[in-house]
């Protein structure tokens, strides 16, 4: 109790004691009421003094339990931090923290067997300076904006590794290098068996069609039905082979056959095919708005266009319209696909390029679909760094664009009368 309470409290005691003696000397009972007067006052002062007791103690206590609850708070912490730690230096995947400046601060030990990392001198180092020189330099020079696959390891060359960078913290990025070894030799098998099995299956179905061209449905009526199918099958299974040896050979990452590519009279092949294609069924408009060509591989690029067209001519409905456009934009040019077909969910959009995906399995079957059209678009535009971009919206249609870069522009060749 601090001194202006204990004085406060002898004067409220003694002035009660007055008042109580003067009250009893009025009344004629002076001891009784100084008696109770007193027992009131030993009762205040227990009161008082009990509080003062248990204020005591709490303020004792309260400390020491705030203490205990931040001990036990940060070991923890430092406990989960160690197991993170553990956790993240036992991954088989390369992982290196860097800060705001690309500096190295953290790393594990796949880093030091994949990446040539050495601790503790590699630490504070900045990437760039200590990979320039190996098969990452270009990539984490350009910013590491985008994923980069199937790049020989820094320290194992025979390992083949997938790279990412993310942010991670406030101004701080995470690099994870993956071995994807395995996978690519899978996908090495992989593509050697497609290619294989396309090569031998060619062969007996030109064999195939060729009879079944031979058969006259004139000679017996009741099998027309059928010689008509068999031919539509055939035909559908020759282009199945095709599109796969397509693919194949995309696949292999051959040198890209480049040259000039007159737009004007590819974007009129297209055109006619696409009529051809239509049997008059649709609305079909080509609108050229720039004389800009491109410079590629006018193989792939008829390949990848013409199966853009093929699909909206199959998938859009009597009287529908196809819009074929060639322009430019700020950062290139854009080839554009439009039709008023049936449309795609956009839960499916993002696989719509996987092979033999389909949004509706009996529907590609009627209109004779392959599966392999959008893989092969995108393949092509991918070996001349370009973009295929999706939209679309059930029952009103869909676009589709290849983005071109300016690298890929040429200025059309005018040929003299």
């Amino acid at each position: 109790m601090s001194a202006p309470g204990f004085t406060t409290t002898v004067l409220a005691v003694g002035g009660s004691l007055l008042l109580a003696g003067l009250l009893g000397a009025a009344i004629g009972q002076t001891l009784l009421c100084l008696t109770l007067a007193a027992l009131i006052a030993i009762i205040v002062l227990l009161v008082r003094v009990y509080r003062l007791a248990v204020t005591v103690e709490n303020n004792r206590f309260i400390p020491d339990a705030r203490y205990e609850r931040l001990r036990m708070r940060s070991r923890r912490l430092s406990l989960q931090l160690r197991d993170l730690r553990s956790a993240a230096a036992a991954l088989p995947d390369a992982a290196v923290l860097l800060d705001g400046e690309g500096r190295i601060r953290w790393f594990n030990h796949a880093s030091e067997d994949l990446l040539g990392l050495r601790r503790p001198q590699d630490r504070g180092v900045p990437l760039i300076e200590r990979l320039r020189e190996s098969t990452l330099g270009p990539w984490l020079e350009s910013g590491a904006r985008e994923p980069l696959n199937d790049v020989p390891a820094p320290n194992r060359p025979a390992l083949r590794l997938g790279m990412v960078m993310m942010p991670f913290g406030q101004h701080q990025r995470l690099m994870l290098g993956r071995d994807i070894s395995d996978l690519m030799r899978l996908e090495q098998v992989r593509q050697d068996f497609v290619a294989n099995v396309s090569h031998e299956l060619r062969t007996p179905l030109t064999v195939i069609h060729g009879y079944l061209e031979l058969l006259d449905p004139g000679e017996q009526p009741e099998l027309a039905p059928v010689i008509a199918e068999m031919r539509v099958q055939s035909e559908r299974m020759g282009q199945i082979v095709e599109d796969l040896l397509m693919l194949s050979r995309l696949e292999t990452h051959q040198p890209l056959q480049e040259e000039h590519v007159a737009m004007r009279p590819l974007l009129a092949t297209l055109r006619k095919e696409a009529l051809a294609l239509s049997h008059g069924r649709h609305h079909i408009e080509l609108q050229e708005r720039t004389e800009t060509d491109l410079y590629g591989s006018v193989r792939e690029l008829h390949s990848a266009f013409s199966n853009l067209v093929s699909n909206a001519v199959r998938y859009t409905p009597t009287q529908g319209r196809i819009t074929l456009i060639w322009e430019r934009t700020e950062d290139g040019a854009r080839f554009t696909v439009e039709d008023t077909g049936y449309g795609i969910p956009a839960n499916h959009l993002a696989r719509l390029t996987e092979r033999f995906y389909r949004v509706s399995s009996s529907r590609s079957r009627d209109t004779g679909g392959t599966g392999l059209g959008l893989s092969i678009v995108k393949h092509v535009l991918n070996r001349h760094q370009a973009q295929l971009h999706i939209e679309s919206e059930p029952g009103q249609g869909s676009r589709f664009s290849c983005l071109f870069g300016s690298m890929r522009l040429l200025k059309p060749v005018r040929m003299d009368a």
